[in-house]
């Protein structure tokens, strides 16, 4: 069978992932819907093979010379204990950093994350990536499975965990103590939620993340930069409410919606990456940061 071409895909499957990827429909459900999309030469086993995540062409490897990256632990008390982290830094450094917690999807800490947080580190920052999965063992290998894992992990521990790890990281001896945070999709939900309860979190970058209460919007402090897909209808839907509450409380924000662009769109391991809008959303991010946490 020929190698499928995203334009021959519907939008229909994309949205199927979605809900898939978000636990919405269980797997057995996912397959039997897909079914209905394996026509003129698509088949099932094709279709999920296309959708599925393809971790062998990370932009930035785990041993770049430019990088000092390693994993950590943390003190998470009233987050099951000790968290793993990559923790990570331009080993030509002047000087301390500022700081960047980089928050996953809703399936631990994969390769995709772990390679943004060394994007990230190359742009001149001290990162940190936690596994929220580490109480249960760690990311196991597969999304799937590390949904499932995430899935039962309790979500104020995990909220818990990702706080802890802003303190650890604004108090490391590397660090200006100017610290943002950045997210995607369940770790965009996050950033939101750290932007409410940190007072003094530097920055914060949601993907395509879960809005907070509109009631919980006047304890924002950081300035927030908020990036959005026109065809994330789920997420997107929520953004004309928050944005409203925002300007309502005079808060200091960008957003952006990318047209023709998926949830996910910044992820380059899946079929829904969008090149140009995950370029000029990370060239956003990186300028943000820089001079936020400067």
């Amino acid at each position: 069978m020929s190698e499928i071409k995203k334009e021959d895909v519907k939008q229909e499957v994309f949205d199927l992932y979605d809900d898939y990827a978000h636990s919405r429909i269980d797997r057995r459900a996912f397959m039997q819907k897909l079914s209905f999309f394996a026509v003129g030469g698509l088949t099932v086993p094709g279709l999920m093979s296309f959708l599925m995540p393809d971790y062998k062409n990370i932009q930035v490897k785990p041993d770049d010379p430019r990088l000092k990256s390693e994993y950590i632990t943390y003190d998470s008390p009233k987050g099951g204990g000790k968290i793993k982290a990559l923790l990570s830094k331009p080993v030509d450094a002047k000087g301390k950093l500022g700081g960047i917690v980089v928050v996953h999807e809703n399936r631990g800490l994969n390769p995709y994350i772990e390679d943004v947080a060394r994007r990230a580190a190359l742009a001149g920052f001290i990162t940190i990536a936690p596994d929220a999965l580490t109480p249960l063992g760690g990311y196991p290998g597969n999304d799937d499975a590390g949904r499932e894992m995430q899935a039962k992990r309790n979500g104020e521990e995990m909220n818990q965990n990702f706080i802890d790890a802003f303190e650890y990281l604004k108090h490391n001896k590397d660090c200006n103590g100017k610290v943002g945070v950045v997210g995607f999709c369940y770790g965009g939900g996050v950033a939101n939620m750290m932007a409410v309860r940190l007072p003094d979190l530097a920055a914060a970058v949601p993907f395509y993340g879960s809005q907070p209460k509109a009631e919980d919007v006047p304890q924002i402090k950081a300035p927030l930069l908020l990036h959005y897909a026109s065809l994330d209808t789920r997420i997107t839907g929520g953004w004309p409410a928050y944005e409203a509450a925002l300007k309502a409380n005079g808060k200091k924000y960008q957003a952006y919606i990318y047209e023709g662009a998926n949830h996910g769109f910044h992820n380059d391991t899946t079929p829904r990456y969008d090149k140009a809008a995950a370029e000029l959303a990370w060239k956003r991010t990186i300028d943000f940061f820089k001079e936020n946490l400067s």
